[in-house]
């Protein structure tokens, strides 16, 4: 580890004050004195005092190098002392963050020495998630600019070059061996510096269409994991198809849900399990259907049992709407345990999402979606329309949606058991239960491709 110096405060600008001294230690003991240029921490040039973390937990402090350093990236002796090192760059959504999360958990379970590093915004759960998992997070300030308000974009401009400059300042700090694009505006710079300073890059694109970010970066990366064939011409030779990597809870089997397969003789009668998902931060038109939806569900007759994920906005008022309505709903704003609410779902209401639709062919679950009409180049329509042809989800365009629509395509598909079942057997037939140990596997080759191995 290593400790700075105490007393000695650095100046506000690294340009008007002198390099200061810095103790160097090792577990076995001090190994010297060093200078090091000073500055205001994250926002000059100069070292940062950090609390260094392992798996096991914090294990003190240490300045971050700068000067040199920063472009030689960690010290040796911290390298020889540990595995390698992967930064994950991006997030923003769960759609981004939960696939690099499922990346990062199989890169620890093969190499439990490595260091995996997330950063992104920490907007929203992000970090917090992030933490959840065991894994550290830094900061980069970076806003989008694509299917946003002009006030929006250019704030979004404005931040390109301190985006860079963080960006710049975590490669240094964190050192990586590989650096890991998870989709999103928060990766761009960080994978575009990682490729000019040569650490070798690898970007994970979900979608049908990639993001305006992966296509963007497509000409420098060393390689790309994507999950359709149709998306490989977009990266030049350097993709490959690896589905989307899903956390294994969601391949669990669960016997309550309604299975792919030929149906029981005699299934015990219980409620029907409606899920509805509108992604980490919630969908509000399908949140309104549902309440309008609510009292033509109850009217029915047909036993429902309802999880909703509503967002942090609309909890309330859907928790409100189904309680009047007289329908037996548990209402959250998120759900941790996620994977498992699913696996026991018969049908589920949901956004687009490709990680979304990843976890719902990884669990066999039969689908009504209502793809985003404002995402980025219409990739969740394309996305929705791929389960749709192989017969494993609904589209209901959110252009028109009611709350008579919608329960009248939950209610056809609570009285059509054989359907559901079909519909979960070709949900399953899209599912890549390898996807994590195709994508580790490539991560390893540029790892080792990075210390000449």
């Amino acid at each position: 580890m290593t400790a700075v110096t105490a007393g000695r405060r650095a100046p506000a600008r690294p340009s008007v004050g002198g390099p200061r001294p810095v103790t160097v230690r090792t577990p076995g003991g001090s190994v010297g004195r060093r200078t090091e240029p000073s500055g205001d921490d994250w926002r000059g040039t100069g070292p940062r005092p950090v609390t260094a973390r392992t798996p096991g937990g914090s294990v003190g402090r240490r300045a971050e190098p700068s000067g040199d350093d920063w472009r030689a990236g960690r010290p040796e002796v911290e390298r020889a002392m540990s595995g390698p090192c992967v930064l994950m760059s991006g997030g923003g959504t769960g759609g981004h963050l939960y696939p690099g999360i499922a990346v990062a958990r199989e890169l620890r379970r093969r190499r439990p020495g490595a260091r995996i590093v997330f950063a992104g915004t920490g907007r929203g759960a992000e970090a917090r998630t992030v933490g959840d998992h065991g894994f550290e997070h830094v900061p980069i300030r970076s806003a989008g600019l694509k299917g946003t308000s002009w006030p929006a974009r250019v704030r979004g401009f404005s931040l390109l070059p301190v985006s860079a400059w963080d960006a710049w300042r975590v490669l240094g700090r964190v050192g990586p061996d590989l650096v890991i694009g998870l989709g999103g505006y928060s990766a761009g710079a960080v994978v575009l510096l990682a490729a000019l300073r040569r650490i070798p890059t690898m970007v994970l694109e979900q979608n049908v269409k990639p993001g305006i970010t992966n296509r963007l970066l497509a000409p420098v990366v060393s390689a790309a994991a994507v999950s359709h064939d149709a998306t490989l011409p977009q990266f030049r030779g350097k993709g490959f198809v690896a589905g989307n990597p899903v956390r294994p809870e969601f391949f669990e089997p669960t016997a309550s849900a309604t299975p792919p397969g030929p149906p029981a003789a005699s299934p015990p009668p219980r409620p029907l399990h409606v899920l509805v998902l509108g992604g980490s931060q919630g969908a509000h038109a399908i949140n309104v259907a549902m309440t309008a939806a609510a009292p033509v569900l109850a009217a029915s007759g047909v036993a429902l049992a309802v999880t909703h994920q509503t967002g942090p906005r609309d909890q309330g008022l859907v928790q409100e709407a189904y309680s009047r309505a007289g329908v037996s709903a548990r209402v959250a704003p998120f759900f941790r345990e996620v994977a498992d609410i699913m696996r026991r779902a018969d049908v589920v209401v949901s956004r687009a999402g490709a990680t979304t639709l990843a976890e719902l062919a990884a669990s066999g679950r039969p689908s009504l979606l209502v793809p985003l009409p404002g995402a980025a180049d219409g990739h969740q329509q394309a996305n929705a329309e791929v389960l749709a042809e192989r017969g494993a989800a609904e589209v209901l365009p959110e252009a028109g949606l009611s709350g008579e629509r919608l329960a009248a395509r939950v209610l056809a598909l609570a009285g059509d058991d054989g359907r559901r079942r079909r519909m979960a057997a070709a949900a399953r037939t899209l599912a890549r239960p390898r996807a994590v140990s195709v994508i580790v596997d490539r991560a390893e080759g540029l790892i080792g491709r990075a210390s000449g191995a």
